[in-house]
This record gives C-alpha cells, sequence and structure tokens, in this order.
C-alpha cells in the first residue's frame, strides 16, 4: 500500500524565514486503502497526503534544520525566500557510481552486452587519481544538485593505486567523493565497498586490482578509519556475491550492523551472476546473503532484477531495501525488476541514478512504474505518492539518513522547487500536482534547491560550482 507523502507544497504565496515554502489552503485526498487525513491550520508539520498539496506554508529554518512550519498564512512574511512552484523534501539519490559519469554517450557506440560495457567502464576506472576523482565527482555531484539531489549513495569501489597498492592516505580516493559532495553543497553516504574477486573462483587483474583489499578483515580495517563529517556519514558494501566469497560476507554485513551503519549491495543484476551462484553455493546470491546476516532493515538490495518467488519472500520478510535504478537496468538490457511485488512483501523502496547515464530522479521514479505497464501490461501499479516516497525519505533513509526527506519540524532543510511553467509543467491541476511532478517534470524544471538550508540552486543555477556543463567537460577531457 502506497502511504502518505512527506511534504509537498505549490507555489503562489508565502515564504521562508532563512529558507522555506508557500501558498494558501491545506487539501488532502484519501489514502488507496486508508482514510482521509487532515491537518488544522498553523500546525507543526504538514498533513501526510497521498496524491495533495498544502498550501499556504512558512518553513522556518535555524541551523539547517527546519524549526516551523506553519500553513494556512496568506503572504510571505518579511524577509522570506520565496519559491515559486511545486517544493518536495529534497531528493536521495541513493545508488551512484560518480566515475561512470565519464561514460556517458562514449558506451552507446557499439551494441554490446553488460560485460562489453564493464570492460569500458574499467578503461576509466584505471585512469583514475584521488584528483581526478575528486574533480569529476564534484562536478557530477552538482549535476545532482541541478536535479534536485540534496543527498547521494556513493557506492566506492575504486579504493588504491593501479596495481593495487595503497596509497599513502589508504582512504584518499573516498576521502576526495566526500569532499566533492561537500564543494557541490550535498550530503553524501560513502558506501565503502568489499570487492575481493574478479568473478566466482576468478581473482582481481587489470584495473579490478585498484578495487580489492587483502581480505574482507583488512577492508574492515581500512573503512573503520574513515571519518564521516556533518554532511557526511559512512557506509558499507558488498559488491556482490561474485566479488566477495562467502566466507567473507560475514565481516562486512558484521562491520555494518556494529555501527549502525547502512549496508548495500547489488543484488541479482544479471542473470549469469544467479547461475554462477547456485553452481558455486547451491544457493541464489539472496539466499546466501541471507545465511550470512546480510539482509534486515540496515540493508539494500541493488537491482535486484531476477528473483525467485523465494528470494522476494526473503527480502520482504527481513525489511530489506531495494533500490531500483530504470534508467541504467534499461541501459544495460538488465531486465525488469519485481518492485510493486517487492513493495507489497515488505520491501521499502529507493531510487538510484547508477551509471548516471541520465540523472533525473524523476525519470527513475516514473520509470519503476512505466516499466511495470510494459512488462505486464498493465497500468497503476504505482501512485505517483508511493514514487515520490522513493525518491526523498526512502532514499534518504536507506543511506542512513532517517530524519531526512521530509518537511516537519527536527528535519535537515532540504527543500526542491519544481517550476509550473515550463511546457512539461505548464497547466498542471491543482488536484494533479503530484502526478505532474512524478509523470512529467524533468530535472531541468528544477529552479530552486536547498541543502541543510544553505541555497545552493538558485533560478537553476548552482551557486558554488558555477558553470557546471564547464565543469564536467574538463574533468571528463582528462580522463577519456
Amino acid at each position: 500500500m502506497d502511504g502518505g507523502l512527506p511534504g509537498v507544497v505549490p507555489g503562489g504565496r508565502g515564504g521562508v524565514p532563512e529558507g522555506g515554502t508557500e501558498s494558501g489552503r491545506v487539501r488532502t485526498e484519501p489514502e488507496r486503502h486508508g482514510a482521509r487525513r487532515e491537518s488544522e491550520p498553523g500546525s507543526q508539520g504538514l498533513p501526510e497526503v497521498v496524491s495533495g498539496v498544502v498550501r499556504g506554508v512558512v518553513v522556518e529554518v535555524s541551523g539547517g534544520r527546519i524549526v516551523g512550519v506553519r500553513h494556512g498564512v496568506d503572504a510571505p512574511p518579511p524577509g522570506a525566500v520565496h519559491l515559486r512552484g511545486v517544493t518536495l523534501p529534497g531528493l536521495a539519490n541513493a545508488h551512484s557510481h560518480a566515475f561512470h559519469r565519464a561514460l556517458r554517450g562514449r558506451t552507446q557506440r557499439e551494441r554490446g552486452t553488460f560485460w562489453t560495457w564493464r570492460r569500458q567502464m574499467y578503461e576509466v576506472a584505471a585512469r583514475l587519481t584521488p584528483d581526478t576523482y575528486h574533480a569529476l565527482a564534484r562536478a557530477a555531484y552538482a549535476e545532482m544538485a541541478l536535479a534536485g539531489i540534496t543527498c547521494v549513495g556513493e557506492f566506492h569501489y575504486v579504493h588504491h593505486q593501479p596495481g593495487g597498492r595503497p596509497y599513502d592516505a589508504p582512504n584518499a580516493m573516498g576521502e576526495a567523493l566526500i569532499a566533492a559532495a561537500a564543494d557541490a553543497g550535498i550530503r553524501i553516504t560513502l558506501l565503502d565497498t568489499c570487492y575481493l574477486r574478479g568473478g566466482f573462483a576468478a581473482p582481481l587483474e587489470g584495473p579490478q586490482l585498484r578495487f580489492g583489499d587483502r581480505d574482507a578483515h583488512a577492508w574492515a580495517d581500512r573503512a573503520a578509519s574513515l571519518k564521516g563529517a556533518g554532511h557526511a556519514r559512512v557506509g558499507a558494501a558488498v559488491h556482490s556475491v561474485r566479488a566477495v566469497p562467502e566466507g567473507e560476507i560475514g565481516v562486512v554485513s558484521g562491520w555494518a550492523r556494529e555501527r549502525g551503519a547502512p549496508l548495500h549491495f547489488h543484488l541479482s543484476e544479471q542473470v549469469a551472476e544467479n547461475e554462477g551462484c547456485l553452481a558455486a553455493s547451491g544457493r541464489t546470491p539472496a539466499a546466501l546473503l541471507e545465511s550470512h546476516g546480510a539482509l534486515g532493515p540496515f540493508a539494500t538490495a541493488v537491482h535486484a532484477t531476477h528473483l525467485t518467488p523465494e528470494d522476494i519472500t526473503l527480502l520482504g520478510g527481513s525489511g530489506t531495501g531495494v533500490c531500483m535504478c530504470p534508467t541504467t537496468e534499461r541501459d544495460l538490457a538488465d531486465g525488469i525488476g519485481p518492485a510493486r511485488v517487492l513493495a507489497d512483501a515488505g520491501a521499502p523502496l529507493s531510487l538510484g541514478s547508477d551509471s548516471n547515464a541520465v540523472v533525473d530522479l524523476f525519470e527513475e521514479a516514473r520509470g519503476v512504474e512505466l516499466d511495470e505497464r510494459l512488462a505486464t501490461r498493465e497500468r497503476g501499479h504505482w501512485l505517483a505518492a508511493g514514487l515520490l516516497r522513493g525518491a526523498t525519505s526512502g532514499g534518504h533513509a536507506a543511506l542512513g539518513w532517517h530524519e531526512a526527506g521530509r518537511i516537519a519540524v527536527g528535519a535537515p532543510a532540504d527543500l526542491v522547487t519544481v517550476t509550473l511553467d515550463s511546457v512539461r509543467t505548464a497547466g498542471a491541476p491543482l488536484d494533479a500536482l503530484v502526478e505532474t511532478v512524478v509523470f512529467a517534470a524533468t530535472a531541468a524544471d528544477v529552479r530552486e534547491v536547498i541543502c541543510d538550508g544553505r541555497h545552493i540552486v538558485h533560478e537553476g543555477r548552482h551557486l558554488l560550482t558555477g558553470d557546471v556543463p564547464s565543469a564536467l567537460t574538463t574533468a571528463i577531457n582528462h580522463l577519456t
């Protein structure tokens, strides 16, 4: 069942002292299987809604946090920042490989497969240094900010120098990513990834040597020395069951459990992975991970494309989240994952841009529904509200920022305003603004972005990095 939205505000009148939003009346819609929920004017927090808006809202911000939410306000208070359009909580990109941004367009020149695409990706990975990685990630994260993303989950596995020798600072590459997110003005969960072999019974070789630590204990020692920051948290990842031997998986999952950190892993993205896992262990990847403590509410399976009914029961019954990345799954011809069935089984949805061939969480959100329509020839698997929640509070929860992704007192002041006067959103009815955002808007319609109370995008321009296209071009040219 799709639950309530974490807060949607239509533009018109209103304002935000130190950052906030606006308009004129409170209106809710009934939930799919639930009762109508209303909120009284002047209450501290937005009503829980499925497909609706709240008008006349002032969001009060102090120290990067929302300290007050008032609605039923006729005009912006003096000194308020007026956000014109539909204002949402900040979006969370739960799965990113920043350096893949350098591949955009280049991997479309031949037919190929996932595995030929991977060879091209390794060529870029081989050229990265801490400085070039920082420059590329800074530009890629700025592109994300322009798309309304205020938090990214970076699935990071390029740890060492070419050949596998550690840098003098063993986490130089991860620290470059944390610094890049700060420079772009967004938050990051660095998902430090354990990657120990090149496949079932295959050693690391060539560019893969940069990914590997001696064993999972060596990975854990290095990862433990990573330091978070106000904008950064550290989580763990098992790259995949093909990249981490069965006996090492429990070390990584235990590391995450002990720290209350998120744990992510690629799961059943390719049929070949399932076949290899069954041949090596007699179990599916999901069953193998479950046997080593890697499933649970702290964990997120990325892709989860080719699952058995038993796998779905394992993921849903354990509360393991699922991160869908439709634009990458299309690009790599992975297949269409059973997102609706997983959600109904108890697996919360989050969304990711993955290879960054496209950076647009609205496209990822509608892709979940539209791809299922193609697979089933039926409409209406997801309400727009449920998809938007996956892009906001669901994504933040998957990245360990449970307090974020909602417009409410105590939450980080993350606000994203989508214009209502583009050719894509013009004429949107007030009773279908959420549907317009999810099924029609694109990243190009984002006009304002506030992260932790700091205005980082204004009128579609990044305020911290300036010319983002130029920064991307320079960074990519250094690597290709």
